[in-house]
């Protein structure tokens, strides 16, 4: 099955422009990764699997309403916002991360696709002025430092089905995390929705802010 098959095996309602979109992302990273290591080597051939379906898994959580803006805290290459950039054209997603070779990456790739609700800035969460609906992240550090650095950067209203907060993509066992969590969340596994044995022990936790 090919990168974009996984995909559209999970996303059957896609349109074209998606579907290329997706596609493209392929030899990109593959590019891109042989001149900045955004991605560990032993990944790179499970791109689809391990990186993108895995970013899209908090699109199996909540459909984000248009208008919806999103902050993706230490993107690395673009994971999760490029993936879900592309499957909500509708909302607007802001890419930060502390490395400036990454932001690059990311910069080129969004461009390369024709993303145009994507934008990606060096600089830490902790330093960002705007507020958003959400803040989007990849296993970038336990769960109540993050709390901590986006702490008061949502908005109040809220239009979604999921109250705006934090949506964070986690494996393994987080008890020990969640225990330091004093806030309301909620604990989602991906093995409900995706049966490749890599999703077994992958959740996506949303934490009210």
């Amino acid at each position: 099955m090919s990168g974009t098959e996984l995909i559209q095996k999970y996303f059957p309602e896609l349109s074209k422009k998606q579907i290329t979109q997706f596609s493209e992302l392929e030899e990109l990273y593959a590019d891109w990764n042989e001149q900045i290591n955004v991605i560990s080597r032993k990944d790179i051939d499970q791109l689809y699997e391990r990186h993108v379906l895995h970013s899209l898994g908090i699109a199996k959580i909540i459909s984000f309403a248009d208008n919806t803006s999103l902050l993706d805290v230490g993107t690395g290459g673009g994971f999760p916002g490029i993936p879900l950039a592309i499957l909500f054209p509708n909302c607007t997603f802001h890419c930060v991360d502390s490395i400036g070779k990454k932001i690059k990456v990311v910069n080129e790739i969004a461009q390369a696709i024709g993303l145009k609700n994507l934008t990606a800035e060096y600089g830490r969460a902790e330093k960002i002025k705007d507020k958003y609906d959400f803040v989007l992240s990849r296993a970038v550090t336990r769960m109540q430092p993050l709390i901590n650095w986006v702490h008061g950067k949502t908005l109040k209203k809220n239009n979604n089905s999921l109250l705006n907060g934090i949506l964070y993509l986690k494996g393994g066992d987080i008890s020990d995390e969640l225990a330091e969590v004093k806030r309301d969340y909620n604990v989602f596994n991906l093995s409900d929705h995706f049966s490749e044995e890599f999703f077994e022990t992958k959740k996506v936790v949303w934490v009210k802010l």
